[in-house]
């Protein structure tokens, strides 16, 4: 029988996470309540969730500083909740980390669709494969299986969710793999931030252009411009993935 995926619930509403506790049961999760940010900090590290659902006006610690935190040591997905819909608390949102951010109120019917949404594409790197990937300089192709990329000093593989870049494995949410995926994927294409915004959020996502600009930013900050490719920013557009001729 396989093993029931586990999302923790941090809201300090009670009923509310009684009610996504119920949806996500009936979708045969597991689940746990916590009410404020020390408690879900604890339960991070106890109840190893594969995905948390955390609210941000939280009392003590908030949403947003307790995203920052489960970010410093893991990738697991993270979706914010909140009531606060300006454009600016989503894209502070997403800069932290967060895979993606719902208002409220919403329906439990479209929370559970994106929660199986995101738990779909985030798939952790078995130590194993990151213990390879952490001593391994140069990857042969045939080292790989699935959707995958590969360009010097960067191997990008979307089906088991890893990148490994200078011969190390690089922790990266789902979305920012995605994204450095399809650019890579498309070598000296450009792309506009709405185009970006429909391959790569789709349906699921209704948000500001400047979401894709923070995803730039954080790949960026992860992985850093080489001889022969870089992540480019073509002014008054977009981005592209720039592979250059020697």
């Amino acid at each position: 029988m396989a093993t029931k995926q586990k999302i923790l619930i941090v809201d300090d509403d009670t009923n509310i996470a009684e009610l996504i506790s119920l949806y996500l049961t009936k979708e045969c999760f597991e689940t746990r309540m916590v009410e404020d940010g020390e408690e879900a900090l604890k339960a991070f590290e106890e109840f190893q969730p594969n995905l948390i659902l955390l609210d941000l006006m939280l009392p003590g610690i908030d949403g947003y500083e307790v995203c920052r935190t489960v970010r410093k040591t893991s990738s697991v997905p993270i979706i914010m909740l909140s009531a606060k819909g300006e454009i600016f608390d989503k894209v502070l949102g997403l800069e932290l980390g967060a895979d993606d951010y719902m208002i409220k109120p919403f329906d439990s019917k479209e929370l559970v669709a994106r929660v199986k949404a995101v738990l779909r594409r985030f798939q952790p790197v078995k130590e194993e494969t990151a213990a390879e990937g952490s001593t391994q300089t140069n990857m042969a192709p045939n080292a790989q299986s699935g959707e995958y990329v590969e360009y010097p000093d960067l191997l990008v593989n979307q089906t088991n969710y890893s990148v490994t870049y200078l011969g190390h494995t690089v922790e990266m949410p789902p979305k920012e793999l995605e994204l450095l995926y399809f650019l890579a994927s498309h070598p000296n294409q450009v792309f506009t931030r709405e185009q970006l915004l429909d391959h790569i959020w789709g349906y699921e996502y209704v948000g500001d252009t400047r979401t894709v600009d923070v995803h730039v930013k954080r790949l960026r900050e992860k992985i850093k411009d080489r001889e022969n490719w870089s992540i480019a920013t073509v002014w008054g557009i977009g981005y592209k993935f720039e592979v250059k001729s020697r």
